[in-house]
């Protein structure tokens, strides 16, 4: 299978209103920013991959391991930052010096830039792309164009 951008958005903004909730994937139900990602791949491209390992909400922070940026890399196609597109998958380090762990997606590129995402206390929400988020992009990936 392949994704289209505005496959992968529509997808994703079919997500929102599900609450948050941690290591979750299900519409409706309830999702974090990784289990939103996990659910469009699904509605997109099929069977997921990979099912990732329990973890933490401190993200593999004590170990300082990547794990998240290494797993999407395994599965999306790496962007250059700048290249910002309507269905990217974005990733974020919340804070200076801390592993990068949340993830979001690009739903509208360009002026008045928004985002997708779960997050906690808030749920799966539509975010305007602002220079403090901006600031916290670390890596872009795109959805595979083949499955």
């Amino acid at each position: 299978m392949s994704a289209r951008p505005e496959q992968v958005v529509a997808a994703a903004r079919g997500w929102l209103g599900t609450p948050y909730r941690h290591q979750a994937a299900c519409r409706g139900a309830g999702c974090d920013c990784l289990g939103l990602v996990r659910g469009v791949w699904r509605e997109v491209m099929g069977h997921e991959p990979e099912r990732p390992p329990a973890y933490s909400m401190d993200w593999s922070e004590p170990a300082r391991d990547e794990a998240l940026w290494r797993a999407a890399a395994r599965h999306l196609v790496a962007r250059p930052l700048g290249a910002e597109a309507a269905g990217d998958v974005i990733l974020f380090r919340m804070r200076d010096g801390g592993v990068a762990k949340h993830l979001g997606i690009v739903a509208q590129a360009g002026p008045g830039a928004r985002f997708i995402h779960a997050y906690a206390g808030h749920g799966v929400v539509e975010t305007t792309l602002s220079a403090p988020w901006r600031r916290r992009i670390v890596a872009r990936f795109a959805f595979p164009e083949e499955g």
